[in-house]
């Protein structure tokens, strides 16, 4: 089966790089560094102790901070290689890991075919490969079997993503077998993940808790916040395609009258933040950009937020937070960074991807689920008007946060025993 799974993926090689090309009319990112996708990364670096972790994109690198910083001060010799797939994710792990210097290098990972894995192990001779929380490729997980262990850490899988394992049979139990770790985010990921045939599994928690918000984040969100005046700050945060223009048609009318808040919109992929902007003139609302923003303040209806790793200074500078991805059955976005931040959450109820967190902040208080676009309204209407219950909301996410802590060490504690 894996066979047959490497031959699809090399006759499917042309046509992968054809749409890495195609993807970079738009992001410029996905045409550089071509030869790291393959397995080329240039002249040989120094023998070192290696740590090997694996981020795919800007959600996995940024929950991956507080684990990279636990793993650098554990094994104070080590350095470590960090891979991504996307550019944004990149990008964002240049700007977290740039106060580590040399001691965090960064990469793509390689197509999952086994001579380009085998020839990224062998220039950076990794000791262990850490997968950020779903990213189990079988050639990538047979090509270290069993010479560098690879743990699965803050691991999810949905029910969804467990139907489709099973889909590919053998091919993903195999990969699923030789996970020497891991580390799930909840129960149900640990039966989940163990019902595709991993045997090492153990319960966590999910690292995002422990993610530490930047001070100048905060400090940044602030200004934007006085640059503001006295009108609310309604955030949607990473909306996918679709739902821009049902949360604008429901919005518009009230962005037209006196109370209206300022809507920021912030849209999961860069790519999409042209298109976003033009949905918003087509319906006639004046539109402020974040990347021509400099220091003046809003007196647009939207607030685009085409800027990258600034989102806990979007959660500092709003009132209330709308996370995507849920009003459309795309799974939802993680939440754990506005309740962290004592900002009252409102959520679609699509979050398969993130169930259990969510349900827990539901429980918990501090957070709403709506049913539509046009509940989104009525419920963010009432909670800008009512500061005590948007106080009370945000002071419970913050307590259910702070309650969640505790994963990293947890996580590392388990890696010790398979780290040389």
């Amino acid at each position: 089966m894996r066979h047959l799974y490497t031959l699809l993926w090399c006759l499917a090689l042309p046509l992968v790089l054809a749409r890495l090309w195609w993807r970079g009319r738009k992001e410029p990112g996905y045409r550089q560094h071509w030869r790291e996708r393959l397995g080329f990364y240039g002249k040989a670096i120094a023998p070192r102790h290696t740590l090997w972790v694996h981020a795919v994109s800007v959600g996995e690198t940024r929950a991956s901070e507080p684990l990279v910083d636990a793993l650098l001060a554990q094994w104070p010799e080590s350095r470590i290689i960090l891979t991504h797939m996307t550019p944004t994710g990149r990008a964002t792990g240049k700007a977290l890991f740039a106060r580590h210097g040399e001691r965090v290098l960064q990469a793509y990972l390689p197509y999952d075919i086994p001579f380009m894995v085998r020839r990224f192990i062998g220039h950076f001779a990794p000791r262990v490969c850490i997968l950020m929380e779903t990213e189990v490729w079988p050639n990538l997980v047979a090509a270290c079997h069993p010479a560098v262990p690879v743990a699965l850490v803050n691991a999810r899988l949905s029910a969804r993503s467990l139907r489709r394992g099973r889909k590919f049979g053998v091919l993903m139990t195999d990969a699923a077998e030789a996970l020497a770790l891991v580390a799930a985010q909840t129960e149900a990921d640990a039966a989940r993940v163990r019902a595709l045939g991993a045997r090492q599994v153990a319960v966590t928690g999910s690292i995002k808790f422990d993610v530490v918000v930047p001070q100048a984040a905060l400090e940044l969100g602030a200004a934007w916040r006085r640059s503001m005046g006295e009108r609310k700050v309604m955030l949607c945060a990473s909306t996918r395609e679709g739902e821009e223009a049902l949360i604008l048609d429901a919005f518009a009318p009230w962005l037209a009258q006196l109370d209206a808040p300022l809507l920021v919109i912030v849209p999961r992929h860069p790519q999409r933040f042209d298109d976003v902007a033009a949905l918003v003139a087509a319906r006639g609302l004046t539109l402020a950009r974040r990347s021509l923003l400099g220091e003046s303040a809003v007196s647009e209806q939207v607030l685009l937020g085409d800027s990258m790793g600034e989102m806990f200074a979007y959660y500092a500078a709003c009132e209330l937070a709308f996370i995507g991805g849920s009003l459309l059955p795309l799974g939802g976005q993680n939440l754990i960074e506005a309740c962290a931040l004592g900002k009252p959450v409102l959520t679609g109820p699509h979050t398969f991807n993130f169930e259990l967190v969510t349900q827990e902040a539901i429980a918990a208080g501090g957070a709403l689920c709506v049913a539509d676009a046009k509940e989104l309204v009525k419920q963010a209407r009432r909670l800008l008007v009512d500061e005590t219950a948007r106080t009370a909301m945000g002071e419970a996410g913050a307590a259910f946060a702070g309650q969640h802590r505790g994963a990293t060490a947890r996580t590392v504690g388990l890696l010790r025993h398979i780290i040389a």
